[in-house]
């Protein structure tokens, strides 16, 4: 059974390690996510410490997917802290474990991501990933419309450059 989680400023400490794995083995698998590697363990605890920070400030959003008592995913949404961007938000970090991959996990994770960004009163999310994922389809099938691309980006665990692709989803507000 698969539970979504916001993690809380003061929860979060005891996923590190779960975190930690979780961004390694999807470096390991290709994804493009901000890192190269080898990345040393002590930089991946060191990143998930600054995203608490980030959760305990109220700047970001976390949510974890766990199944079968493990960490099986996770994403998060960066909110504008600019007076002119209150309406907006980065969906940043789509993780899934390679082990619990093509499950509709990053399609649940989304979906609840949604959920809080309306929360937060954010109408506005963007995203990029690299040209040519899989992550582009998934993106588009839940309602991201691609609204261009940058070429040579960012690079890849291979060393060569990629281009990321940008994306864009606007929310209604529920009326409630």
């Amino acid at each position: 059974m698969l539970t979504l989680k916001a993690l809380a400023g003061e929860d979060a400490p005891a996923y590190l390690p779960a975190l930690s794995a979780l961004l390694l083995d999807s470096l390991e698998h290709g994804a493009a996510v901000g890192f190269m590697l080898p990345l040393p363990a002590s930089d991946a605890r060191a990143y998930w410490q600054d995203v608490f920070a980030a959760v305990a400030a109220g700047r970001r959003v976390l949510l974890v997917a766990e199944a079968d008592g493990q960490v099986a995913g996770s994403v998060q949404l960066a909110l504008a802290e600019q007076n002119n961007g209150q309406h907006r938000a980065e969906v940043c970090k789509m993780l899934v474990h390679s082990s619990w991959r093509r499950r509709g996990i990053a399609r649940q994770l989304l979906q609840a991501l949604e959920d809080h960004a309306r929360h937060h009163q954010r109408t506005t999310l963007v995203l990029d990933t690299r040209q040519g994922d899989a992550a582009e389809h998934l993106y588009q099938s839940v309602g991201y419309t691609r609204a261009g691309e940058i070429p040579d980006f960012a690079r890849s665990s291979s060393g060569e450059l990629h281009a990321t692709v940008l994306y864009y989803k606007l929310l209604p507000l529920d009326k409630a």
